[in-house]
């Protein structure tokens, strides 16, 4: 079955230790979707064994890192895929608010769809820490950059063109930041749409522990402070003198 809209979808789900929470996740896609790309990162369960059962292809990067794990999945992805779409493996991200974050793609109205996590958000499903986190990381992109988000979700699609231009490689939790950040600094068009969240299956790696949580959080401001300096550094080298 072909995409409503004509896309080439490919599905990149970052999973460690998700054998649990998977068979909630992969069944829900819709069947539509090209290939869907299961990114097993170092789990100690059956989250690969399970990915496969469900038809999932899986990928396996051993070294530990979410953005580790989103680049081992863009590499398998085939070239049919023209559009990637990434979301957790966790059973927090609602498969069924798909077809919100790909129509404005489809439309042509944007190249990256950020999922806001606004519609329908489950107590606890937010950490406190994440809620600080998410606020901080966006008010510093609009302050230096101009850009209003909202949300750093990791549930968003992008067209693999423009995600080839962005040129994303950060190895660990700072991938969904500077991917909106060196959206804001090329100017792409970029839409944030509203999806529900849900409490993830399983225990959290980074936000449900102290340690984890500052972990990320100061990595994220980390990537935007170098997206900054480098930003600064490329206007210098423009002015003539």
């Amino acid at each position: 079955m072909s995409a409503p809209w004509g896309l080439g979808i490919g599905i990149v789900i970052p999973a460690r230790d998700e054998a649990e929470a998977l068979p909630h996740v992969l069944p829900a896609i819709p069947p539509w979707i090209a290939e869907v790309v299961v990114v097993d990162n170092g789990s100690t369960d059956a989250t690969a064994e399970v990915a496969r059962r469900l038809g999932a292809r899986v990928v396996t990067e051993p070294r530990r890192g979410y953005g580790f794990a989103c680049l081992a999945g863009i590499a398998a992805l085939s070239p049919r895929v023209d559009t990637v779409l990434f979301m957790d493996g966790d059973a927090a991200d609602r498969p069924e608010d798909i077809v919100r974050l790909l129509a404005p793609i489809a439309a042509g109205e944007a190249e990256l769809v950020i999922g806001a996590r606004s519609l329908g958000v489950e107590r606890g499903a937010l950490t406190p820490q994440q809620r600080f986190g998410n606020w901080l990381a966006c008010l510093l992109v609009r302050l230096i950059w101009g850009v209003r988000y909202t949300d750093l979700g990791p549930f968003r699609a992008i067209r693999r063109e423009a995600l080839a231009r962005l040129g994303v490689r950060d190895e660990t939790w700072g991938w969904t930041v500077e991917m909106q950040v060196r959206a804001a600094r090329l100017g792409m068009a970029v839409r944030e749409v509203p999806v529900g969240y849900r409490r993830r299956i399983g225990q959290s790696k980074i936000s449900g522990t102290l340690s984890g949580s500052l972990r990320a959080g100061t990595k994220i401001l980390w990537v935007i402070g170098a997206e900054a300096l480098d930003a600064w550094r490329s206007l210098r080298a423009r002015r003539p003198g």
